[in-house]
């Protein structure tokens, strides 16, 4: 195994097989977690989940965080959806707690989520399990098509900014939330690359500072961490 002669921050946790793979290319990842994930366990949301189960839906998830929370609620119940979501690792998810049978599509952006739902659910109305910080972009394009979308809000998003004090080459970006976080006590070194999981992130992002940004191609924290990894291989 290389030494590691390039540092990178992660900026919520990562899988260890992606921490290996960056190690066996001279990169080495630390771990530190800006935002936490909370879910709501209120009566009035565990009736909302409970009444969605027993029903026939299309529902939609965006967000690892959410499909947790409901996969904590499900017991040995198998509810009848058609699930949408999005990335890699959320797809992984859906099939491990649902079934492979029960996911009905995924996109790489939130805008193609929506319009593949749009042309094959045929459906007028989804459920969208989501956090309190949610974007806008998914919700407003289905309700463009005349799909009526259910939020059930299932986990609250908290900020936790450490503050950084040494050098890295790169900072891994997963949301614009952690960005938040992250700027909130922090400034990015002239010469840090920050990597983004998508637009939205990278536009946070440009609200802090001038940094070069690297923007995923594809949704999920497993895209992005090779991105870095395909960054810092290539000869300048």
């Amino acid at each position: 195994m290389q030494k590691a002669k390039i540092h990178i921050l992660s900026t919520r946790p990562l899988d260890n097989s992606l921490l290996e793979e960056a190690s066996k290319k001279g990169i080495a990842i630390e771990v530190l977690s800006f935002i936490e994930t909370i879910p709501i366990d209120t009566i009035e949301v565990q009736q909302e989940i409970e009444q969605a189960m027993l029903q026939s839906s299309t529902v939609v998830f965006t967000s690892m965080n959410a499909i947790e929370a409901i996969a904590a609620q499900l017991e040995d119940q198998q509810p009848e959806w058609q699930i949408y979501t999005m990335g890699a690792t959320s797809q992984q998810l859906v099939k491990e707690y649902f079934g492979e049978d029960k996911l009905a599509g995924t996109a790489s952006s939130a805008a193609e989520l929506a319009e593949l739902i749009a042309e094959e659910s045929g459906t007028d109305e989804v459920i969208f399990f989501c956090g309190d910080q949610r974007r806008d972009e998914l919700p407003d394009s289905l309700r463009s098509n005349n799909i009526e979308v259910h939020e059930i809000e299932v986990y609250h998003t908290i900020e936790v900014p450490h503050k950084i004090r040494k050098h890295y080459d790169g900072v891994l970006f997963f949301s614009p939330s952690a960005v938040r976080s992250f700027f909130s006590v922090n400034k990015a070194d002239a010469q840090t690359t920050l990597f983004a999981i998508g637009e939205t992130t990278a536009k946070e992002i440009r609200k802090f500072t001038k940094n070069k940004i690297i923007v995923s191609e594809e949704p999920g924290k497993e895209n992005l961490v090779r991105e870095m990894i395909d960054f810092f291989s290539t000869p300048e």
